[in-house]
């Protein structure tokens, strides 16, 4: 008997080992500390502008390793942490807020193997270090914002129909429309009803002299509102992520109302907090100049068309109840400093829409005074009754009051703002858009670059330490066949490493214990085949017959051992979160990976080095 693999099974396993080698190698060439400059006004870091950094790195005797330029935007790679952070200070302060200037760990892959599509797989952030935040969506918030927006078209929907009505208000769970007569009511309750059919639902009643109708969101209106303020509150702060320049973020759905993002390799924990956070918009709207705002305010007296607000500085103004424009038309927005006073600014571009709006806006009411409403909305969890309740506070400030001059268009400016990094992060947030629900952050971990490291070396020292004990154990105990083992299990970390890679899946403590157990489970493989061969053997049968049997034989028992431990793997993989799903895909990973280095691989070896042997008489097992 020959034992012999046809010549494809040969080259399936030299390709698979080749493909694998060359797609672990970017696994071994570390991260670099970078600075990344971007210019969100323009896109491009132009040359004047690189010409800068380097004048100003030169100054201060910072010596970037390398400079790249991708077409956009520039990165700059440094020795050491200590270097890319003083670069960072230095270049924020000469390039001021015109541009971004991130902090990032840039991969130092050769050339050759970034040609390939061949990258180093991602790190965790259990192991990279950054910041992990677990925020909940203040769902009674979307209602609300619902109830608001409904209230408003109600006004507009009835005085376009020359329907008369005493008043329309939000109510604690609808809008409530009061009218004078019967037939009033029924007219705009038809009118009502066809256009908000499916989505709202009414209810008419008689209070007194007046007749009422509430509106209600119906059930499956207000699912759906829900479901899509967070997918957008999701889109949303990916936005403000690439605006904050963080490499392979984590960004996904916890649940019904929570989203999990981490940040790894953030350095700025703060300033990630700070502007992940914010729920800021803009709301353009006219001062009411007929009527006196401290009059108002000492009464209590507001004419029902104007709404009071406060200034900067705590004096009160009226502005007109009808917005002029929101910020859900702002396309882009960078932020300066203005020409003519020399104070922090934004430059607002529009979309066409937008611009419309704005223009036939400004265009009527020219020489008249306009404010900017700025709007954040925050949430904070609070004891009351011995019980926590998330307590959400909306703060309306008016920060800037101009008179217009001329009639705007597409792109203006906005003054008032009472410092450069306000201005900075008013333009960042209103660049990745509002926020659809306010969030709280209900959890937040920091790990530092440093535990990262020592993670990244405990857990290497784990793997390395049982793959070195399982080698010795293999090649004591079962001699050559153990050595050919032993490959088959370096292999089988290089080919692990491999998949991860091309998967770009991102590697964390568990998956590092699941990479530890597939180890002791792909050596078992092993064990069980050539405990087989030596039963063989003792029973009489020729080394050759007994290699045989070993394989086919052990094949059901390792194959069933396997399906059953990858059917747990992709549960915990469908039902888990954050690290038990990094666990789950690595063990996957391993499992499908050790069937084919144990019994393939070792079967080849063994092929090659006693298949041909007819008068073989003993094995080395």
């Amino acid at each position: 008997m020959i034992n012999q693999y046809p010549l494809w099974k040969y080259l399936l396993i030299v390709i698979v080992i080749a493909v694998g080698v060359v797609y672990s190698l970017p696994n071994l060439f570390p991260e670099d500390p970078a600075v990344q400059i971007s210019n969100p006004a323009t896109g491009v870091v132009d040359d004047i502008t690189r010409g800068q950094i380097n004048a100003v790195l030169s100054g201060q005797g910072l010596n970037p390793k390398a400079v790249e330029f991708d077409g956009t935007q520039s990165l700059l790679r440094f020795d050491n942490t200590e270097d890319q952070l003083q670069a960072a200070d230095v270049l924020r302060t000469a390039l001021g807020t015109s541009h971004v200037v991130a902090l990032n760990l840039a991969p130092a892959t050769p050339g050759w193997l970034r040609a390939i599509n061949a990258r180093p797989m991602s790190l965790g952030l259990d192991l990279r270090g950054g910041v992990h935040f677990l925020m909940e969506v203040d769902m009674a918030a979307v209602a609300g914002q619902a109830h608001e927006r409904y209230t408003g078209e109600f006004r507009t929907l009835l005085r376009d129909a020359r329907i008369r009505y005493l008043s329309v208000e939000r109510i604690s769970d609808g809008v409530a429309v009061r009218l004078r007569d019967a037939e009033s009511r029924d007219e705009a309750l038809r009118l009502l009803r066809r256009d908000y059919r499916g989505d709202l639902e009414f209810f008419s009643t008689q209070t007194g002299e007046s007749y009422l109708i509430e509106a209600r969101l119906s059930a499956d209106h207000l699912t759906d509102l829900r479901r899509m303020a967070l997918q957008q509150n999701i889109s949303t702060l990916r936005n403000r992520v690439d605006e904050l320049g963080v490499a392979e973020p984590l960004i996904q759905q916890q649940g019904e109302d929570r989203i999990v993002v981490q940040l790894p390799g953030v350095q700025d924990t703060a300033r990630a907090k700070e502007v992940i956070g914010a729920t800021a918009t803009l709301e353009f709207r006219m001062v009411d100049e007929q009527n006196d705002a401290l009059e108002a305010q000492s009464s209590g007296r507001i004419p029902p068309t104007s709404r009071l607000y406060r200034e900067r500085d705590g004096s009160p103004i009226l502005l007109q109840r009808r917005v002029m424009l929101t910020g859900d038309y702002i396309t882009d927005a960078s932020s300066g400093i203005a020409q003519d006073s020399g104070s922090p600014a934004v430059f607002i571009n529009l979309d066409a829409q937008g611009a419309r709006i704005f223009s036939r806006a400004t265009g009527e009411n020219v020489g008249r005074l306009m404010a900017v409403v700025f709007i954040e909305t925050k949430v904070e969890r609070v004891e009351e009754n011995g019980q926590l309740v998330i307590r959400t506070q909306r703060v309306e400030e008016v920060i800037n009051v101009a008179r217009i001059q001329e009639q705007l268009g597409r792109r203006f400016q906005i003054t008032g703002l009472e410092s450069t990094r306000e201005a900075r992060n008013l333009a960042l947030l209103l660049r990745a858009g509002a926020l659809a629900a306010p969030m709280m952050i209900v959890e937040e971990r920091t790990i530092g670059p440093s535990l990262g490291r020592d993670n990244i070396e405990r857990g290497f020292n784990s793997v390395v330490i049982g793959f070195v004990l399982v080698l010795i154990f293999m090649a004591l105990y079962y001699r050559v066949f153990g050595l050919i083992a032993s490959f088959a299990l370096t292999l089988n970390l290089v080919l692990i490493v491999a998949v991860l890679s091309l998967l770009q899946a991102t590697l964390t403590l568990p998956g590092i214990a699941g990479m530890v157990l597939t180890v002791g489970m792909a050596v078992d493989a092993n064990v069980l085949i050539f405990e087989r061969i030596r039963e063989e053997l003792r029973n009489g049968n020729s080394p050759q017959a007994a290699i045989q049997a070993g394989y086919e034989r052990a094949f059901s028992t390792i194959a069933d051992a396997n399906i059953t431990t990858l059917i747990a793997a992709i549960v915990l993989f469908i039902f888990g979160t954050g690290p038990i799903k990094g666990f789950a895909v690595t063990l996957s990973i391993g499992i499908v990976v050790s069937m084919f280095t144990a019994i393939m691989v070792t079967r080849a070896i063994v092929n090659l080095s006693y298949g041909r042997q007819k008068r073989l008489k003993k094995l080395a097992i």
